[in-house]
């Protein structure tokens, strides 16, 4: 029997996603939520084998909260099923961590194949994944610029185009102000941006935040 959690904040879609789990005889889902910051709490209070968690949420996005999972539960399998199309955030949240990366797109068999294929402690690749990672080997220097922010900066760079401050940022990921203004100033340099409005233009361009 599989154990599942699921984070979402819209009620419809995890209404949605107990019920399409309900069709299969090894899967049980033993908890719902519907922020980052309960998905959380939910690792520390309840066994589960695998967490099928949004990235779009309010508050704690499921970015941070990936983070936070795999420091409390590191053997704990975390697969996103976001919105978000893969090119934006599959890779670089497999690389944080993810053990999968499905767009909400996807065809119901294979929220379900990769649900037992991360429960055995494997990554989960989508057909489209695997060939964003096959383009990376000889596509690296016509990337875009935020591929090129290691994780934490791509995590400050999400959370300045969203308008949050440094020290709200330095708060939620347990940093210093000092420490996110020096993560600001590389990624911005990285970026070739100079400001913070500038930082906003370009996740709204590139789809990488509403």
């Amino acid at each position: 029997m599989i154990k599942i959690g699921i984070v979402d904040d819209h009620a419809i879609v995890r209404s949605g996603l107990k019920a399409f789990f309900s069709t299969f005889v090894d899967f049980r889902v033993v908890g719902e939520v519907g922020t980052g910051r309960e998905a959380i709490d939910m690792v520390r209070t309840t066994d589960m084998d695998v967490l099928v968690m949004d990235l779009s949420m309010p508050g704690q996005s499921g970015i941070d909260a990936l983070a936070m999972v795999r420091a409390k539960a590191p053997n704990l399998s975390v697969l996103i099923l976001s919105g978000y199309p893969e090119e934006h955030y599959a890779v670089n949240l497999i690389r944080q961590g993810a053990s999968g990366y499905l767009n909400k797109e996807c065809a119901p068999e294979e929220i379900a194949d990769a649900i037992r294929t991360v429960a055995l402690g494997r990554r989960y690749i989508s057909a489209s994944v695997a060939e964003l990672l096959a383009g990376q080997l000889d596509r690296k220097a016509s990337e875009p610029p935020h591929k090129h922010l290691s994780e934490r900066e791509f995590q400050v760079f999400l959370k300045l185009a969203k308008g949050e401050s440094v020290g709200s940022i330095g708060e939620a990921l347990s940093l210093s102000v000092k420490t996110i203004s020096t993560y600001r100033s590389r990624l911005m340099e990285k970026m070739s941006l100079s400001t913070n409005s500038d930082l906003t233009y370009y996740a709204i361009k590139t789809q990488l935040i509403d």
